[in-house]
Parts: structure tokens; sequence; C-alpha cells
């Protein structure tokens, strides 16, 4: 199966959308909480950087709402590149993240040639299943 979207995304949610924080949120946070070493800070800042001047920061992003950003894997070769040492970072410091691959991300409220940025929905709570094992 095709997927147009990825997301690289962590266990811990971020407070203003309750869904996994990003990668480059995740990293921030590790330098932020002195995690990294200098050498592997300057590393995740000059990639960073790159995503800075070749990615337009989308306006819902900068207003901070309720949105969450994805790749488009028909453009993201280049990004993906690009996003892989920021992954051995990850790994390195042992912080956990998923790679997510979808075709539904949610309502798209901005999108450029590399990314979409989709608004967050509340989440839906529903009440525990009974267990689907045999009973003993």
């Amino acid at each position: 199966m095709d997927f147009k979207y990825v997301r690289i995304q962590g266990r811990e949610l971020a407070e203003n959308t309750m869904y996994a924080k990003g990668v480059f949120s995740m990293c921030m946070q590790m330098i932020q909480n002195d995690v990294m070493d200098t050498e592997d800070k300057e590393l995740y800042l000059e990639i960073d950087s790159w995503f800075a001047e070749e990615l337009p920061w989308p306006e819902p992003c900068k207003r901070q709402e309720k949105v969450v950003c994805f790749f488009k894997t028909e453009n993201s070769d280049e990004m993906m590149r690009m996003i892989n040492p920021v992954m051995w970072l990850l790994e390195k410091y042992n912080h956990p993240y998923y790679v997510v691959y979808t075709n539904h991300p949610g309502e798209i409220v901005y999108e450029d040639k590399y990314q979409v940025c989709c608004r967050v929905e509340d989440l839906i709570i529903e009440p525990l299943q009974p267990s689907w094992s045999p009973e003993d």
C-alpha cells in the first residue's frame, strides 16, 4: 500500500494539542533539558536550520494552533534523508519514537510542496472492551 503522509513522533504528548510530539519538538526538548552533548546539539541545530530554510513555517504552527504536520511522501526523499541523522540522535539517546505513515492525517488546514498541517481533533476515549483472549 502506498501512503501519502509520514510523521516522526514520540510517546510524549504536546500540551497544546494532546497529540504525540513531533521529531523537532522532541529534539528541542532534549536540548533544553541538557541531554545532548555539544557536538550532537550542534548537529541537530544545523539540521533544524536547514529545514527552517527549506520548508515554509506554516501559519497555524506560528499561532500555536492545535495542529500537527506530516511530510508528503511523494516529495519526502530529501526531507527523510535530512531527518535520518535526527532519528539517529533519538536512537543514541534512547528516546523512543515512531515513524507513522497514513493516508488520513486529519483536516488539512495548510499545505505546501513538502508538508501538510492538520487540525487536531479532540481525542475519542472509548470504554475498555472485554478481553478477546479465551477464559481459562
